[in-house]
């Protein structure tokens, strides 16, 4: 029974997420660390209410969480406490869990995509277009304006006048934004052949085409960008980081 008690456990809020990232990364790593008494654990949630029965359930043994695809803005009213730049952001991938059984939230998604854009950056690219609207598109909007990039929204349906609509896109649009971020799904495995409708004909050499899936490691996305000779970068690397930041935080 004590040993119980002491285990550390860690996890992931998300919805049909049987093939994370996170969890095969913080196994790993507990390994390495010969942490034999963390664990982290898939919180597979049909809604997000369900989180009050996971926390009943674990609570003297739960010390973080990450959260995933569709629940980083709809987590905010569980917390008891957000982080400033969280807040800004108006989304949440890591919680940590106080001593006191408190929920804090944070964003590390904005660190890991900032940390992971910013080698691939040159003077000419002042521009960028993010596709998709959800949490992880936020955070991407926070890094590129912390890296003073100017971006746009592209959705299917635009929200008001800032954002665009894939029948928007021409070729002076693309043409006037190098960076292309792909915040939305499409193109996940095992829906491999899908992506974004967007006018790939008028991407070149100039243009960074960045996608925050990392299986497969090239989605059709990315791989429309090089065979225009664009560079591409899938989002291992900022998942990576993201986790760093979020081990940082719980401990």
């Amino acid at each position: 029974m004590a040993e119980k008690r002491n285990k550390k456990l860690f996890g992931l809020v998300g919805k049909n997420i049987s093939y994370s990232f996170s969890r095969g990364y913080f196994a790993e790593k507990f390994q390495k660390l010969n942490l034999q008494d963390h664990e982290y654990v898939n919180f597979d949630l049909t809604v997000i209410n369900e989180l009050d029965d996971v926390l009943k359930e674990h609570d003297s043994s739960l010390k973080g969480m990450n959260v995933t695809i569709p629940y980083k803005e709809e987590i905010l009213p569980f917390l008891d406490k957000v982080d400033k730049k969280a807040k800004k952001i108006g989304a949440v991938n890591t919680v940590k869990i106080t001593k006191k059984g408190k929920l804090k939230g944070y964003n590390t998604d904005y660190y890991g995509f900032k940390n992971s854009l910013k080698p691939l950056l040159k003077k000419k690219h002042k521009k960028a277009l993010i596709l998709g609207t959800g949490g992880a598109s936020k955070a991407v909007a926070y890094a590129l304006k912390k890296l003073d990039i100017e971006y746009t929204y592209v959705t299917r349906k635009a929200k008001d006048e800032t954002m665009l609509t894939y029948d928007d896109l021409n070729q002076s649009i693309i043409e006037d934004h190098l960076i292309i971020v792909n915040c939305t799904p499409l193109g996940t495995s095992p829906n491999i052949s899908e992506k974004p409708n967007i006018p790939y004909e008028f991407i070149a050499k100039d243009h960074i085409l960045y996608d925050l899936i990392y299986n497969p490691a090239e989605t059709a996305f990315l791989k429309s960008g090089k065979d225009n000779g664009a560079t591409i970068k899938n989002g291992l690397q900022m998942l990576e980081l993201q986790a760093e930041k979020a081990w940082d935080i719980w401990n």
